[in-house]
């Protein structure tokens, strides 16, 4: 029997967005049950991510998806609260992986062997996997903040500074779940 070397991969979704936590997913895939059709989330049609969602929490060996808050957002910066959110998935996994690897240019120091591939969530399987757990969990999330703040048009737009988004803060203000050290966010509560 052959010992499958633990594989995990990482992305968040959700640092662009004015609104709403940055959400990590960390996935160890299992050699023995391939998913096809694996790539970027950004690449994918929101029904096609939803399928492979699925076939991922069903198939893989172990996955989890972690966030870090607006509040973390605001008080450690974006790109720390992304690391952190990654690190608790890692950590939150039901298996300790053998090798870490990240979307982009920074991983998080979750003491395991890491690195940091530029592009990976096209180019590694486990990667691809993780950025499609994210996006849709960040997704759904976006959908429920909807029910609250409908003014906004979360639904639509998920939060990311499009026109009918920058129009609707303007009319309404932020709300709790807008990140207050974004640009737009800071320049309407500043005035």
């Amino acid at each position: 029997m052959s010992t499958q070397i633990l594989i995990c991969g990482v992305d968040e979704a959700g640092r662009g967005p004015l609104a709403g936590p940055v959400y990590a997913a960390a996935v160890i895939l299992n050699d023995a049950r391939p998913i096809i059709g694996l790539n970027d989330s950004k690449k994918l049609s929101e029904k096609k991510r939803k399928k492979l969602a699925l076939e991922i929490r069903e198939h893989a060996l172990a996955w989890a998806i972690a966030t870090a808050s607006v509040e973390e957002i605001d008080r450690i910066n974006i790109l720390r609260a992304s690391l952190l959110a990654m690190k608790r998935a890692v950590e939150a996994l039901s298996l300790t992986p053998h090798e870490v690897l990240v979307d982009g240019l920074h991983y998080p120091d979750t003491g395991l062997p890491s690195s940091a591939i530029v592009k990976g969530d096209s180019t590694v399987a486990a990667i691809s996997a993780a950025s499609i757990l994210a996006k849709t969990a960040r997704d759904a999330a976006l959908l429920e903040l909807h029910e609250t703040y409908p003014h906004y048009g979360f639904a639509i737009h998920k939060g990311y500074p499009t026109a009918a988004h920058l129009t609707a803060l303007r009319e309404h203000g932020p709300c709790a779940e807008h990140r207050r050290s974004f640009g737009p966010v800071k320049a309407l509560l500043t005035r």
